[in-house]
C-alpha cells in the first residue's frame, strides 16, 4: 500500500460524523463481524439494524478529551477504524483503551491495521497526552501475535471469559502498549 493511498482522519465530536461516514462505519462493522472478526459482536450474523445503535452510542460519546474515532481510508474509501477512550478519573486518566479495531476484508494483509494502530499510538501520545494504551483481544484468533508485532505486551488473561457458542469459550488477552 502506498502512503499516498492511505489517509487517516480523527473525529472527536458527534457532529463530526456525517451520514455517509456513519453508513460506511456501520457497513464495515457488519462486514468485519460477519467475517468472524472480534469487533464487539460475538454472535454473527449481524445486520445494519443490530450494529447501528452501538455505533450511535459510540458516536454520542465522542469528545476531544475522552473519546476519539480514528478512520483509515484507501483512495477515499473507508478501510478501517477504531475508537480510543480515556477515563477522566484522576488515578487512571494517564492511560487509554482501544476499542473496535477493524479493517475491511478487502484490504486485509495490506498493512492498514498496522498503520491504524501506529496512528492511534501517535494520536494518544501527542494529542491526547496519554502515557499508555490498553486493549482486550479475543484469544484463539491470532490477535495476540498481530498486536505483539506492534510492540504490545500481553499482561494477563481472563480464561474462558468469552462464550461464543456452547463449547466455544475463549480467553480474553489483556494487552498494554507502554510507553507510548
Amino acid at each position: 500500500m502506498t502512503a499516498a493511498a492511505l489517509a487517516f482522519q480523527q473525529f472527536s465530536s458527534p457532529g463530526d460524523i456525517d451520514s455517509p461516514l456513519r453508513r460506511a462505519l456501520v457497513e464495515c462493522w457488519v462486514e468485519v463481524t460477519n467475517a468472524g472478526g472480534a469487533a464487539g459482536f460475538p454472535f454473527p450474523p449481524v445486520d445494519v439494524s443490530t450494529v447501528t445503535p452501538s455505533l450511535d452510542r459510540l458516536v454520542d460519546l465522542l469528545s476531544p478529551d475522552t473519546s476519539r474515532l480514528l478512520t483509515a481510508t484507501v483512495n477515499g474509501e473507508l478501510a478501517g477504524w477504531l475508537n480510543v477512550r480515556r477515563d477522566c478519573f484522576e488515578l487512571i486518566a494517564h492511560w487509554g483503551t482501544v476499542h473496535h479495531v477493524q479493517t475491511r476484508t478487502a484490504v486485509r494483509g495490506r498493512g492498514v491495521g498496522r498503520a491504524l494502530m501506529q496512528e492511534v499510538r501517535r494520536v494518544a501520545r501527542d494529542e491526547m497526552g496519554l502515557e499508555q494504551l490498553r486493549l482486550a483481544a479475543r484469544g484463539g484468533v491470532g490477535l495476540e501475535g498481530f498486536y505483539g508485532r506492534l510492540g504490545w505486551k500481553e499482561v494477563g488473561r481472563w480464561p474462558g471469559a468469552l462464550r461464543l457458542a456452547a463449547g466455544d469459550d475463549r480467553d480474553e488477552a489483556l494487552m498494554i502498549l507502554a510507553p507510548l
